[in-house]
């Protein structure tokens, strides 16, 4: 595992998030309550940009679909509906952060 740069703390204002594609992967670093996080970027039902969605508390809904994750965690709690029909997602990846000085360090395994 490796720590590496992703961003400095003012690149994502309090309430805001952005993806930062670091060793190959597309990661959402998300700045709410003062705190950040980093998931997945793309919504594992069909690549939604989780970047587009909306954030409710410490989660973020899906824009295509509707499927909602915990940022804090990455963990799935409700899979996307389609007609009647609500499907299920797998959990997104949640990486580890690190924030020295003003700058944000993501872990990559």
């Amino acid at each position: 595992m490796s720590l590496f740069k992703a961003a400095e703390k003012t690149e994502i204002p309090e309430g805001s998030m952005k993806v930062f594609n670091i060793e190959g992967k597309e990661v959402l670093i998300i700045h709410i309550e003062d705190t950040f996080y980093a998931i997945g970027a793309k919504c594992t039902h069909m690549g939604g940009d989780l970047s587009k969605g909306a954030i409710s508390q410490k989660t973020i809904k899906c824009p295509r679909h509707g499927a909602i994750y915990d940022i804090a965690t990455g963990k799935s709690l409700s899979g996307p509906r389609m007609g009647p029909l609500k499907l299920k997602t797998k959990d997104l990846v949640k990486y580890n952060i690190k924030i020295e000085n003003e700058n944000i360090f993501i872990e990559i395994i």
